[in-house]
């Protein structure tokens, strides 16, 4: 990284808008930089404490998403020159993590992200389709690594592509009434309003509980539920669907359809056998109206503490 060439650091007003939250706290880029060969490197600050990414003194690996989401984000306006109008959406995700660098220090935490760009597909009408790929790491450890698929639409054909739902007030406004949690515990959660999962009369099956007033989840109004929001309940499915405490060390997910905010989703998982190191896989399937929306294999290993 010593070869870098350094970019002149966005203002923080404009971190904010580039990586698309409406609270300037919850913006965790920090800097950015070109590296040689076309790649990028991302800097990311993990709070000493936060509502939602973290549970006891641990950071919740839905963190590490959360950097690669932004970091993706800034880049595509950045580096790519996609314009702000465009929406950004995940197609597929496979990420994985390393708990060890989930513990949570006094001060925080820096986080590199160096990313590259192995397909960039331009279409015609002003889309684009993105893989792009990341390896994380702090004070030279590994922190994780992905791999993301995902598109950037122009207004006009985002709203035909979402017809009635391409308001995001509307949208929001059009949300069915929040839906009672599962115990906290269950899922790995203290506070019951980070419980993304409401429970139904099925084992290991749940509807999703979307609670629009989350500043955290919901930061401004969509036109559907957010990617960030399901893999949370992925995690935490998966962690209800174990008789142990888990970390969830790494996704391997593919979205099918957005999810409306005015009908119910549900979550089944699958939890297959533990082996000898304490790690388990959990497919997770995730249904609106019985059609698949989402398809994730989630990565637990056995909590050490």
């Amino acid at each position: 990284m010593t070869n870098s060439t350094a970019a002149p650091p966005p203002g923080t007003a404009e971190i904010r808008t580039l990586v698309r939250k409406d609270q300037l706290d919850e913006a965790l880029v920090v800097d950015w930089g070109e590296l040689p060969e076309l790649g990028q490197r991302v800097t990311v600050r993990w709070p000493a404490k936060h509502t939602f990414y973290c549970e006891e003194d641990r950071y919740t690996p839905l963190l590490f998403t959360e950097s690669l989401r932004q970091a993706l984000a800034l880049l595509s306006h950045r580096v790519h020159e996609i314009p702000l109008g465009h929406r950004l959406g995940w197609e597929r995700i496979r990420s994985w993590i390393c708990p060890a660098t989930l513990d949570l220090p006094a001060d925080g935490k820096e986080v590199t992200l160096e990313v590259t760009h192995p397909a960039i597909t331009r279409r015609r009408m002003g889309s684009v389709f993105l893989v792009s790929r990341i390896e994380a790491s702090t004070s030279g450890r590994p922190v994780g690594g992905a791999e993301v698929h995902y598109s950037a639409h122009p207004p006009a054909i985002y709203d035909r592509l979402r017809g009635p739902y391409a308001s995001a007030k509307e949208s929001f406004s059009r949300a069915i009434p929040l839906t009672s949690p599962v115990s906290p515990t269950l899922v790995g959660r203290q506070d019951p309003r980070n419980v993304v999962l409401s429970p139904t009369d099925r084992a290991l099956r749940w509807q999703l509980r979307v609670d629009t007033s989350h500043s955290v989840l919901f930061d401004h109004p969509h036109d559907h539920v957010p990617g960030m929001v399901l893999l949370e309940a992925a995690a935490q499915a998966a962690q209800a669907a174990l008789p142990i405490r888990v970390t969830t060390t790494g996704f391997d997910t593919e979205f099918f359809r957005y999810v409306e905010f005015d009908q119910p989703c549900h979550l089944t998982a699958n939890p297959g056998p533990m082996d000898e190191r304490g790690r388990t896989t959990v497919q997770i399937t995730a249904t609106q109206q019985d059609k698949p929306v989402l398809n994730t294999l989630v990565t637990t290993e056995l909590r050490s503490r």
